[in-house]
């Protein structure tokens, strides 16, 4: 159990988790480009001993793999996870009285524990002073990654109704004035956007405080989606085994054990552009209006150590994360919405744009036509949950003979095709949001989604090589078999919605005049054929950030009868849109001139890249 992230980092080299890195290295995309490789190497944790232009040290990696983040918690981790199937399904405790006991005492243990006079030794400092880390070449700036953003209620302050949260925080770049303003993106409806409208109707400035580094337990809490009633500072004493010790400093909450401490207010109304930052989903989230905090005072730890995580193309480091807080919360969907067996994020797809479900389907009486009934029922229960609700894909479906993975995402997709009734398993929500990332839809959090759902009897073999009818079409070529029953189609470029549908409906007439399509219900046009086949993930990523489901789903045969559209084959447009943000791609010199931290004398000569 760890006071600090000092402890965390010396237990990690003790037990051949950590390399230190000796050299110095620039902030401005080595650090990021380093962390990258390692990552992909699956590679130890690492502390970047000198930092050009700063006189902190900064550490990266921690929660690289699923197996050190255990091993991270390991004298707390089956208490965490306790606590939480408590609060998910409470009447485990009166079936179970005794077994739950010590449970219960835990988390009394684990509340916060307020000091008086603030942490001894703190420094103040400027944002200038700490490492100004640009992890991509188009990122607007510096920013900070691994926050621990600290908000009260405006109508019931105090820590029991506190938020902490993870939204990323620019420090440096665009229009901000450097040591005085920093830019804080989140989405209105997270605990810290509900905060500052209240705030707002106040006519008042909101306090902020963000934390970063201290156990790792206050970071992980930083992101855990709990249950109701757990509070993100009981769960993250619960999880460090050590109380979240706090103090009051000029009316903003300091967190004792943080490495740094940055203070500032939010007014009403006060915005600056933000961004760009590479993202999650592999792509830079380009430059917009977000609120503008106003610093006050920044703080640090004698020998502070700067945390930070890089973000892109999944797989990353915040995969790990994924992985790690599924297995804490174990069948937490599964409690909130009774009938859902379980939901898959993709992780290959960017997490938020695609889910895979499998549920019940009671409805449909045995002599009756097989078909999703319930699963519509639970997909809308979904698709209204907390983060699910920036989905824009859902394919769900329900067991019957055969055990099902979603996990298992080739097994699982193919599954749905074989079943599918593409003329009635199709369901749109149009003009709706989602993730405020994706770049995909019609403007800034704005898009569709769509359910694909499917149940009974299998209803068609898929294909397993490319039909003789996709050859030498008109305008699309280089037909290539993703998986079975998917056919991925090379098109040109197009500039604009307009374009496009000519496009496909010159596509779709010759597709069904050549009977192309039979035994392949899913079609994806893309830039690069051979990328998507090159591998699932490939497909995965290109397909579902792409394409925005309204204006990309075209069909074969398609028509639209009593206001519900289907058709006899799907095809997803999934080639780069006019408006898409740029993907992610390292700068080469960087790439050649950090060969040197793995060459032979090198601090991490021992790391084997892939």
């Amino acid at each position: 159990m760890y006071r600090n992230l000092e402890e965390c980092i010396i237990d990690l080299e003790q037990n051949g988790h950590l390399v230190r890195i000796k050299e110095e290295v620039d902030p401005y995309l080595e650090m990021a480009a380093i962390h990258l490789k390692v990552y992909e190497a699956g590679g130890p944790a690492l502390l970047f001993e000198k930092v050009k232009g700063s006189k902190f040290r900064a550490v990266s990696n921690l929660f690289g793999t699923v197996e050190r983040s255990k091993f991270i918690f390991r004298h707390t981790w089956e208490a965490a996870k306790n606590i939480v199937a408590l609060r998910s399904d409470p009447m485990q405790a009166l079936k179970h009285p005794l077994k739950h006991t010590g449970t219960g005492l835990a988390a009394l243990k684990a509340l916060p524990m307020k000091t008086s006079g603030g942490p001894a030794a703190l420094q103040e400092i400027r944002i200038s002073d700490l490492p100004l880390i640009q992890h991509w070449p188009m990122d607007g700036g510096a920013f900070i990654t691994l926050p621990q953003v600290y908000s009260e209620d405006p109508d019931k302050p105090g820590i029991m109704n506190s938020n902490l949260g993870m939204y990323r925080v620019q420090l440096s770049g665009n229009e901000y004035e450097l040591d005085q303003e920093i830019g804080l993106h989140y989405q209105i409806h997270r605990g810290i956007g509900v905060h500052q409208s209240k705030a707002v109707k106040k006519g008042e400035p909101l306090k902020v405080s963000i934390f970063v580094g201290g156990p790792p337990a206050h970071t992980l809490s930083a992101v855990m989606p709990l249950p109701e009633g757990l509070s993100e500072m009981t769960f993250a004493g619960l999880l460090a085994g050590r109380r979240f010790r706090y103090s009051y400093v000029d009316g903003y909450c300091i967190s004792n054990d943080a490495d740094f401490v940055i203070t500032g207010e939010i007014y009403p109304g006060q915005t600056k552009p933000e961004g760009p930052f590479g993202d999650h989903l592999g792509y830079y989230s380009l430059t917009h209006e977000f609120p503008l905090m106003r610093i006050h005072k920044v703080f640090a730890k004698p020998n502070a150590v700067w945390p930070f995580t890089v973000v892109g193309r999944p797989p990353q480091e915040d995969t790990s994360f994924g992985e790690l807080i599924h297995e804490l919360t174990g069948d937490a969907i599964s409690q909130e919405i009774p009938g859902v067996r379980e939901v898959h994020a993709v992780d290959a797809a960017g997490v938020h744009p695609l889910l895979f479900a499998i549920g019940s389907e009671r409805y449909t009486p045995y002599q009756q036509v097989k078909q999703p009934t319930e699963l519509l029922t639970l997909a809308n229960r979904i698709l209204g949950t907390g983060q699910l609700s920036l989905a824009k894909y859902l394919f769900i479906t329900a067991e019957e003979e055969q055990p099902l993975d979603s996990h298992k995402e080739a097994e699982f997709l193919a599954y749905i095709l074989e079943r599918i009734d593409l003329r009635r398993d199709l369901h749109f929500y149009t003009n709706t949001t989602i993730d405020t990332l994706d770049y995909s839809g019609m403007g800034l959090n704005y898009g569709s989604k769509v359910v694909i759902a499917a149940y009974g009897d299998k209803k068609r073999e898929l294909c397993r090589e490319v039909p003789d009818g996709f050859r030498d079409l008109r305008d699309f070529g280089h037909p290539e078999l993703v998986m079975p029953g998917v056919v991925a189609l090379q098109g040109p470029a197009f500039h604009s919605y307009e374009d496009a549908g000519q496009q496909l409906e010159a596509l779709t007439a010759e597709l069904a005049a050549r009977g192309a399509a039979e035994g392949c219900p899913m079609i994806i046009l893309c830039d690069d054929s051979a990328f998507l086949r090159a591998d699932l993930s490939n497909f995965l990523w290109v397909t579902f950030t792409r394409s925005n489901p309204s204006h990309d789903i075209y069909g074969v045969n398609s028509e639209v009868r009593y206001k519900h559209w289907g058709c006899d084959s799907l095809i997803i447009d999934a080639r780069t849109k006019p408006h898409q943000a740029p993907p992610l791609i390292p700068d080469p010199d960087v790439e050649k001139n950090i060969g040197r931290f793995f060459a032979q004398g090198g601090s991490l000569a021992g790391v084997k890249l892939r």
